[in-house]
């Protein structure tokens, strides 16, 4: 550590810095000084570059001192919620929120609020006609309308995203800290890492109960309705035990949750707290990929069934044929789920090798990609399934014949006549009206 007495001389520079640092006049650039810490620095120092170190954590107020200080340049944008008084701080994004709001952009705000609409009605829509409507395989529906409830949970996150964004707009780095730090931010990232792993969790076992089906169509393995609640209850439990051990040690978890303005733990930079670093690793490259791995093999291995009981007789072949339909449609549920998990995989990926990777791509992977599923899901695992046509066909059917029906009545109760003769008033006779037929006259 440099240590300058400079007193009556006049000169306006710093007497106290790191000795790997580039001091010129009040202005210091710690660049590449392989720092851990904030280091001890003049009060009186102006601008502060503290780019590419292995720093992984601040100090609340570690910044107030400075009270001269015009620019500070950091690696990572969340940094600059430590020093909100800095007029200058960079970089100015991390692609997801910006010095002045928390969603960076007009597209980031409008892809969120319209994607958590089209999730939360769209989910909750399915599960609505999903318990109107009686299913053949009410196991099958009961796990459906598990996983809408799981879908239209990152729908909730997104709305409380939106919200934020409305409540902090133009003035967000102020209380960026605050927010990050917040117990609102943390329940928001427990809320979403909760609804993602148990929608993946559902869809794997969905899959295996597909897969069963079709693969081993007379075995005597298919679960029943029973088993098949506390294997969702199961599912549940495990979801939420992923999204909340990060809270048990803090120590060792840092603030999990609260990297970033939308409180999701993606973690794709190599300053991270090795605890939170390694757990979303387990979580993204352990359990998602696995279970993504063991949806692919799945339905290679159905429709390699298919092909090969499709020259077998046609008793099998009916048997199976309600089944093929049904994994014919979770096929395109699956091929969603790829499209909006491989981003994340590769992200995760490249961490490893430690590529750099730009802010925008992970705030369009947190905000598009991963809550773009559950949107999707409501419209290919219901509303464009045969089954749900035809009752759909039905209910139209049967309002449309209680709509003549209601009309029919109508005109029969309006055709009592009533005459008048000279001597007294008579009932008219009530004539049969109906559409197409002629009016007859009362008689007297």
């Amino acid at each position: 550590m440099k240590v300058l007495s400079m007193k009556g001389t006049g000169l306006h520079i710093l007497n106290q810095y790191p000795p790997r640092c580039d001091c010129k006049e009040t202005e210091l650039e710690c660049v590449n000084a392989d720092l851990k810490l904030v280091p001890p620095v003049s009060s009186n120092v102006t601008l502060l570059s503290l780019k590419k170190n292995k720093i992984h954590s601040l100090p609340d107020k570690v910044f107030i001192k400075y009270t001269e200080l015009k620019k500070i340049y950091f690696k990572n944008f969340r940094y600059c919620s430590y020093a909100p008084h800095v007029r200058i701080c960079m970089p100015l994004t991390d692609g997801i929120s910006s010095f002045e709001d928390l969603l960076a952009n007009n597209i980031l705000r409008i892809c969120v609020w319209v994607i958590a609409f089209i999730t939360c009605f769209g989910n909750l829509f399915v599960i609505g006609m999903r318990s109107f409507i009686k299913a053949e395989n009410t196991t099958h529906a009961m796990s459906i309308k598990i996983l809408c409830c799981a879908d239209c949970l990152m729908g909730v996150y997104l709305f409380f995203i939106g919200f934020s964004d409305l409540k902090y707009r133009g003035q967000y780095q102020k209380y960026a800290l605050l927010w990050m730090e917040s117990l609102q931010c943390r329940l928001m990232g427990v809320l979403a890492m909760l609804s993602t792993e148990v929608s993946v969790l559902l869809l794997t076992y969905l899959t295996l109960e597909k897969f069963l089906a079709i693969v081993f169509p007379f075995s005597n393995i298919h679960p029943g309705k029973r088993h098949t609640s506390l294997i969702l209850i199961g599912i549940w439990i495990v979801g939420f035990l992923i999204a909340v051990i990060p809270f048990w040690n803090d120590d060792y978890f840092g603030n999990f949750y609260g990297k970033n303005g939308v409180c999701f733990p993606l973690y794709d930079d190599q300053t991270e707290d090795i605890g939170s670093k390694g757990y979303s690793l387990g979580i993204f490259l352990g359990v998602n990929l696995l279970a993504f791995l063991i949806i692919v093999f799945s339905y290679g291995i159905m429709f390699y069934s298919i092909h090969k009981t499709a020259l077998q007789t046609s008793e099998v072949r009916s048997h199976i044929g309600r089944e093929v339909a049904v994994a014919n449609r979770f096929f395109f549920i699956v091929f969603s789920d790829a499209i909006c998990w491989i981003p994340v995989f590769v992200i995760k990926i490249l961490s490893l090798f430690r590529v750099e990777i730009p802010g925008t791509v992970t705030s369009w992977v947190v905000i598009f990609f991963l809550p773009v599923n559950s949107a999707l899901n409501p419209i290919l695992y219901t509303l464009t399934t045969s089954f749900f046509k035809d009752k759909l066909k039905q209910l139209l059917h049967r309002h449309r014949r209680k709509s003549i029906f209601q009309t029919k009545t109508k005109s029969l109760s309006t055709s009592i006549v009533w005459t008048d003769d000279s001597s007294s008033l008579k009932l008219g006779v009530l004539n049969k009206i109906t559409f197409g037929d002629s009016i007859t006259k009362p008689m007297s």
